[in-house]
């Protein structure tokens, strides 16, 4: 069985997000080991530098980089655009590669390191648009548990 592993910076605050996400980990895990590791973010000055946001975004990406395994693919903003079923194709063929493990990273505010975005094996947007980053996990749940719909040829997609 596939495992999918999320890293995340932040927790999700809100309940009615926290239920979003416990519904989408139980429907996943009848085609997937699903987990999801939080981390908290480095605390930063109210008016934080430059040098103190990349020494945050260091400090974080250390702590990532020791946790990913298989085929990682990092969200950040500059990342690539696809479609549900691309990204249902792409989780499919690592399985099929013979890698069972996929982790997605998701960085703090502030985004991913140089070195985590150096790593991963793709960068992955999910929009032009700014989302709130709790609801962004939400929905990449949903995309994930989607991916899975489409490979079985379920009519969740249409």
């Amino acid at each position: 069985m596939q495992t999918i592993q999320i890293l995340a910076y932040g927790k999700l605050k809100e309940k009615y997000l926290r239920d979003a996400a416990a519904e989408y980990e139980k429907r996943l895990s009848r085609y997937c080991t699903f987990k999801c590791t939080e981390f908290e973010p480095i605390k930063l000055s109210e008016n934080a530098s430059e040098k103190e946001i990349a020494a945050a975004l260091e400090k974080e990406g250390q702590q990532l980089l020791k946790r990913m395994k298989g085929y990682v693919i990092a969200m950040c903003i500059e990342g690539k655009l696809i479609d549900s079923v691309a990204l249902s194709e792409k989780i499919q063929s690592v399985g099929l590669s013979g890698d069972s493990t996929v982790t997605f990273i998701i960085g703090s505010s502030y985004g991913l390191s140089d070195g985590v975005k150096r790593r991963a094996d793709l960068k992955l947007s999910m929009s032009p648009m700014t989302f709130p980053h709790q609801l962004a996990r939400v929905m990449l749940y949903e995309q994930i548990y989607r991916s899975y719909q489409i490979q079985t040829g379920s009519k969740y997609h249409k």
